[in-house]
């Protein structure tokens, strides 16, 4: 037993893809294909994926938002844990990125359970301001300096139970003495959802740190 979270080494990150997950080899693919890939540590972990898939499921999740899709490992994992009536609407602003996401919807069998929308994500939830407490589920992954506002506007669409995770949200280590614009932005968010007291929250050494709160 411990009081402390334990060091993840690279041989226990190795145990853990090995052992800890059931892997979907698409999901597997794309890491892969990221290894080399510009950019590629902004995917997520297969263990955090894996835990908002287990979420998904557990919150009977049915309707969702992700801000920041990349090249859709994310959204790929949360599709795939969704039943199949369940629908996930993806934020971004890069063609580029996702146009290799869609591929890999596509390849998994989830592509019609997911909707892309290329522009500002704030644009985009003013847009589904006419759906507010329809949603099950959040996930926020992209510029810091706007994770309060994302967590705002999402916490509207929200139904009460819903969950919203903040991806990020331990920047390397970096909220513990922020210096630069995006360290003392992730460190607001994550200071605003500690006092927010129309959620319950935990903030988990999960990937680089994952902000989680529900909705009450």
């Amino acid at each position: 037993m411990s009081s402390k979270t334990l060091t993840i080494t690279p041989d226990i990150a190795r145990y853990l893809t090995q052992v800890g997950i059931r892997d979907h080899p698409v999901l597997s693919e794309l890491r892969a294909l990221m290894e080399d890939f510009p950019g590629g540590r902004m995917q997520i972990s297969p263990e955090q994926g894996a835990f908002m898939q287990m979420l998904v499921k557990m919150n009977g999740t049915r309707k969702g938002i992700e801000i920041g899709t990349f090249t859709g490992y994310s959204a790929l994992a949360t599709a795939l844990a969704m039943p199949e009536e369940g629908h996930l609407t993806c934020l971004d602003v890069s063609e580029e990125w996702t146009n290799i996401a869609r591929e890999h919807w596509q390849k998994a069998g989830v592509s019609e359970k997911i909707t892309l929308k290329i522009q500002p994500a704030l644009d985009s939830l003013v847009e589904m301001q006419d759906q507010k407490e329809t949603f099950d589920w959040v996930f926020i992954d992209a510029d810091k300096e706007n994770h309060l506002n994302y967590y705002e506007r999402c916490l509207e669409l929200l139904k009460p139970g819903g969950l919203v995770l903040v991806d990020n949200s331990l920047w390397g280590g970096s909220v513990v003495n922020p210096q630069d614009e995006e360290a003392r932005a992730i460190d607001a968010c994550n200071r605003f959802v500690q006092q927010d007291d129309r959620v319950d929250m935990v903030l988990l050494p999960v990937g680089d740190g994952l902000m989680m709160a529900r909705k009450r």
